[in-house]
């Protein structure tokens, strides 16, 4: 009776009238931002994070959540269609799908993978179900000291889980965490790394560093990137053959399964899921000489993990209070801003919020279905837009939501340089995603640590006496042992290509 009762309140919830339309509102930007190249949930999420002062708290989170698992549909749709991905984790879909297009199947790639993110979206809604409220159960048994090791195990573990350099990694985590120590200390009332600015004792805002990051950066690295000419392949039947179904009814169930887990993972989510499943579908297909020639296993599997890994993903933000991904960091930022603290009191605390962002999963996915394949044409050509057009109001949206923070224009100047440093790593080829998750962190993983000294009267011992903690602690320097094999190191800039 528990669940039943609490699924009750999460659908009497989604289903009131004001959050089913910024459902509908997420899911459709969702979709739109992911078609378009450049774009992406993190900067649009970044850049719609003043608008939720206004809004409640599980009517802004089903918005943000919408736009994120929207973005995994809008992707592939251009990937296939027209081999530009609109989204990271879609970048395995132009390897068969526009395949598939070429060969007069376009209509049907699209119709596997709404097909595939639908079934999906809805097993992995359902894992939160089950697995969320027993997480957060066991976490009611953390204290200072095991929070703190399980914040260091998500900060390691986004360090093993990144794409390229280990030494980018690494600087990004250390960069986050000294940005999230700017501004006074609550315990000592002294101002850190303020520099004598004013503007900067109250700390950096969560909005400047990602709207500067993901959205200035983005705009900067992504201006001379656009393609002159994008030709659109034509869409026919929509109609998989029973053939398609009985080939792609295993690779959704393997690729749902791989998401539901990888998601959970910090660092993981949608993108390390689909190449992860499209990797091992390759191997364990009986038609595996037909991958990258238009192969439906290579749709299947992929989208159905990305959507499965980007709703996982939700499960440790809402529970723990960790985010797994860029996106999560998002999420934690939003509820912050709300005045919530994410971590197991949000599902006796808030209930309806919870339930209710699980039950407007169900209904996002079939929204996504049922928008995204009758109007494929229109997504086609909104790719063809060019991006002169679209990054000045990208700009000034991002201009008008970081001065309404504090109506100075402080913020604004602050978000630039932030800007160039998000161009800056894109050159270098470093990924942003983890300053993000340890900006979040590092303030908890500081606050945790002298929580826990305090109660243990400055005894270091209590990081390892607590079972819960030596066990986190120990996964970490496994973790740290791995990322440091020589074989392992030489791997990380080729892990995700394709034999």
């Amino acid at each position: 009776m528990y669940y039943v009762d609490n699924v009750v309140l999460g659908l009497s919830t989604a289903l009131s009238l004001g959050n089913l339309l910024y459902c509908f509102l997420g899911v459709f930007l969702g979709t739109a931002i992911g078609v378009l190249p450049g774009l992406g949930p993190v900067a649009t999420i970044a850049m719609l994070l003043p608008i939720t002062y206004g809004l409640d708290p599980t009517t802004a989170l089903i918005m943000l959540a919408g736009i994120y698992y929207g973005a995994q549909y809008g992707g592939s749709t251009t990937a296939i269609l027209i081999n530009l991905p609109g989204e990271s984790s879609a970048v395995v879909a132009t390897l068969d799908g526009h395949q598939m297009a070429r060969n007069g199947r376009a209509g049907v790639a699209l119709a596997t993978a709404a097909i595939g993110s639908f079934v999906a979206g809805t097993i992995a809604t359902g894992v939160i179900v089950l697995f969320a409220p027993i997480l957060a159960g066991f976490a009611i048994q953390f204290g200072a000291a095991e929070y703190f090791a399980l914040m260091v195990l998500g900060l390691i573990a986004s360090v093993v889980l990144a794409t390229g350099s280990l030494f980018h990694a690494l600087a990004m985590i250390l960069i986050g965490i000294l940005l999230g120590f700017v501004g006074i200390d609550v315990n000592s009332g002294l101002a850190r790394y303020s520099f004598g600015s004013m503007q900067l004792s109250d700390g950096i805002d969560f909005v400047v560093i990602a709207m500067g990051v993901f959205g200035l950066g983005e705009i900067m690295a992504n201006i001379h990137e656009q393609s002159k000419q994008i030709t659109t392949q034509k869409v026919t039947s929509l109609w998989p053959t029973r053939e398609d179904y009985r080939r792609m009814w295993k690779p959704i169930l393997r690729g749902t399964g791989i998401g539901s887990v990888l998601g959970v993972l910090p660092g993981g989510g949608a993108l390390l899921s689909a190449f992860a499943a499209y990797s091992i579908e390759k191997r364990v297909s009986p038609n595996r000489a037909e991958f990258g020639h238009g192969a439906i296993e290579g749709i299947a599997a992929p989208e159905s993990a990305n959507n499965a890994g980007a709703q996982t993903s939700f499960i440790p933000m809402l529970t723990l209070g960790i985010p797994s991904n860029a996106v999560m960091a998002m999420m934690v930022g939003a509820l912050i801003i709300q005045g919530i603290q994410p971590g197991p009191s949000v599902i006796t605390e808030n209930p309806t919020l919870f339930w209710g962002l699980i039950a407007s999963m169900w209904i996002g996915n079939l929204m996504l279905v049922v928008l995204n394949l009758p109007l494929v044409g229109m997504w086609a050509k909104l790719a063809t837009i060019p991006y002169y057009f679209l990054f000045p109001a990208i700009l000034m949206f991002c201009c008008v939501g970081v001065f309404s923070l504090e109506n100075n224009n402080f913020g604004i100047f602050l978000m630039a340089g932030f800007g160039l440093f998000g161009y800056a790593l894109k050159r270098l080829g470093a990924e942003p995603a983890p300053l993000l998750l340890a900006f979040i962190l590092g303030p908890m993983l500081e606050e945790y640590f002298r929580r826990a000294l305090l109660i243990s009267r400055g005894d270091l011992s209590v990081f390892v006496t607590s079972p819960i903690s030596a066990t986190l602690l120990a996964v970490a320097a496994i973790l740290i042992v791995i990322v440091l094999l020589p074989g392992v190191t030489q791997k990380r800039e080729v892990v995700f290509k394709e034999d």
